[in-house]
């Protein structure tokens, strides 16, 4: 079996370093709050090319206390609208409903899958306060077009980079291209540690204070709470680990790109839509993702043959029953998406004799009289 993704496999290539930082977290006797945290707070900060950043317990968490720095601050209040794209994990859009904010659905580009630039205006409202864009499969969401539109209606651009480590945008890095965004370290991701783990980056000074305050109860000072807040921290121990892999993260991501290349150029196939590339910077494929009109089919075929493919994701937000309130909307586009979409194994771990049996398996594929997904 090929699998999905091979965490253990990618372990085994830090075991040694990962080792060292996990004794020296149990040696120091301080487990939360202390120097590893600090450490990978100042060396991720730099990755992403922020002044601040904020361990925090997971992306979703990330997330939340943004949105509850910014009402906190008096920037937004509860009722206000967040445009958000349709087709997102739905933690994305918990966070903003979590606050009392009010998510506004926005369809997505077919092309590539991000928020669709040209249908944002349309959907801003005398209570929108911010845009979140979300950088699906670890591509660059963030257009030049979203930016002006932010400074034109004055809103908040926040970035859910849960996906995109290390991705880039004319030079500079997502998670450093809004006014705050949300980082996940779930186990599965680019950059993944031993449990879950999350981060905030951000220049402002003023929300970095605010969101450190809420992760930790409400409080910058022991027992003094200004605001109520939540526990969700990043232990020492997952600070440790993610320091020792962020070193590796811009080799990992090259490697995923030599094997999302070999399959944007090896895979030919009639009732396949590959993923579409304009600038290799701007993508370090989380996932690659492909399309089919037969996509469940095409899922048998593949596990048939000995390789596990995954969909992301089946059921679209607007679609689930936790908001069965949105269940008649029209977005055909995110249906359409949600509908064909299925992603192949990648990670940096992937021999070349696995891509290649990936390929073949794929280009193999016979819909016959399949049943189609749409």
């Amino acid at each position: 079996m090929i699998k999905f993704l091979d965490i253990q496999k990618i372990t085994q290539k830090y075991t040694g370093e990962i080792h060292q930082a996990a004794s020296r977290v149990i040696d120091s006797g301080w487990y939360l709050l202390g120097e590893e945290n600090k450490r990978f707070e100042n060396n991720y900060a730099g990755f992403i090319g922020t002044r601040y950043c904020v361990g925090v317990a997971n992306g979703l968490d990330a997330l939340r206390i943004i949105l509850k720095a910014y009402m906190e601050l008096g920037i937004m209040s509860e009722g206000d609208e967040i445009i958000v794209p349709a087709n997102t994990f739905i933690a994305s859009i918990l966070a903003i409903t979590d606050n009392r904010l009010v998510p506004v659905l926005v369809e997505p580009d077919i092309r590539t899958y991000q928020l669709d630039d040209t249908k944002i205006e349309a959907a801003i409202s005398p209570r929108t306060r911010g845009i979140m864009i979300v950088h699906l499969y670890g591509q660059c969401a963030y257009t030049n077009r979203i930016g002006e539109i932010c400074k034109k209606h004055d809103l908040k651009l926040i970035e859910d980079n849960a996906q995109a480590s290390g991705c880039k945008f004319n030079g500079k890095t997502t998670g450093s291209l809004g006014d705050a965004a949300g980082h996940s370290f779930y186990p599965g991701k680019n950059l993944g540690a031993f449990g879950d783990g999350g981060a905030i980056t951000t220049d402002d000074k003023k929300l970095e204070e605010t969101a450190r305050a809420l992760a930790n109860y409400g409080s910058n000072t022991k027992y003094i709470f200004d605001y109520q807040g939540l526990n969700s921290r990043l232990d020492e121990f997952q600070a440790a680990i993610l320091d020792v892999k962020l070193k590796y993260l811009d080799k990992d991501n090259q490697r995923r790109k030599e094997v999302a290349r070999y399959y944007l150029t090896h895979i030919h196939h009639p009732d396949i839509v590959l993923p579409e590339v304009n600038d290799w910077d701007a993508h370090v494929f989380h996932l690659f993702v492909i399309r089919s009109g037969h996509r469940d089919a095409l899922l048998h075929h593949l596990n048939g043959n000995g390789i596990q493919a995954l969909i992301h994701y089946p059921v679209p937000p607007h679609k689930q029953k936790a908001y069965k309130e949105w269940s008649d909307l029209p977005l055909p586009v995110t249906d359409k998406i949600h509908n064909e979409v299925l992603s192949l194994p990648i990670s940096q771990v992937l021999s070349d004799e696995e891509v290649e049996t990936v390929t073949k398996t794929v280009n193999s594929f016979h819909p016959n009289n399949s049943k189609r997904t749409t």
